[in-house]
């Protein structure tokens, strides 16, 4: 009797002892990834370029979420400068890059990342005859700028005066997005717009380049505006190989 009991109890202890050796083989589950947030504010004319450029950094950065704000260079410039919150601007001209960074609110000197000029978007197929920048004064059409405190609308004044060309336009709107609709709305004739609104445009309107556009060329400068590795490392992205892919796949002219 004594010597099954104990024989018993050695059998369990071996069980147990199989049992606990199991558990403690058992892979312990990954921790999932911290949740962070990066957040990006970009001129408009960057929208489709970034947007590409977001996703190649949430997969390479699981657990990131980049939420991108496009705007008007200026409208986004005075909002960071008023306490909105980013960290990382990216402008479509020195100006409003520098309204910024004249705040202090930049961690390191801006680098230009890419440069546009300004091409004239018509209606497919462009019925109105429009050929050079000088016919947008003719008074047949209704042509739309960017207002003049945005570096679309900034851009075109500097030609206007180079020129001597006088635009009369029937309305002045806040940034290319809002320019480029009014024409593939009808409710202009032409648009004064970047190359790259017309390309992301595709097909919906048509472009014609002047040799004055490069007159005014727009550098495109991005800052990092808190001093943290992800803004950073967005920056870097952006700067690099793959944003000089995205970039110019988006009819961007380099950077420096």
């Amino acid at each position: 009797m004594r010597a099954r009991l104990l024989a018993a109890l050695g059998a369990t202890v071996l069980v147990a002892g199989c049992g606990g050796g199991g558990s403690a083989s058992a892979a312990a589950p990954s921790a999932a990834p911290e949740a962070r947030t990066l957040t990006v504010l970009a001129a408009a004319s960057l929208t489709a370029a970034f947007t590409d450029l977001e996703r190649q950094f949430e997969t390479a950065h699981p657990g990131v979420d980049v939420r991108l704000s496009f705007a008007g260079s200026s409208d986004l410039a005075q909002q960071i400068v008023n306490g909105a919150p980013a960290d990382v601007f990216a402008a479509a001209s020195d100006a409003t890059m520098k309204t910024v960074t004249d705040a202090g609110l930049a961690a390191a000197p801006p680098k230009v990342l890419a440069t546009n000029v300004l091409q004239i978007a018509t209606a497919p197929g462009n019925p109105k005859g429009i050929a050079a920048f000088a016919d947008l004064a003719r008074p047949d059409l209704k042509v739309v700028v960017c207002a003049p405190q945005v570096p679309c609308g900034a851009a075109a004044d500097k030609i206007e005066k180079s020129t001597g060309v006088a635009l009369k336009p029937v309305s002045e709107e806040a940034d290319v997005k809002s320019t480029l609709g009014k024409v593939t709305s009808g409710d202009a004739d032409a648009g004064l717009v970047y190359v790259t609104d017309v390309a992301a445009a595709q097909g919906r309107v048509q472009g014609v380049s002047f040799p004055e556009a490069g007159q005014a060329t727009t550098n495109y400068p991005i800052a990092v505006l808190k001093d943290a590795p992800l803004a950073q490392e967005f920056a870097d992205l952006v700067t690099g190989e793959a944003g000089r892919k995205a970039l110019a796949a988006a009819g961007f002219g380099p950077g420096t």
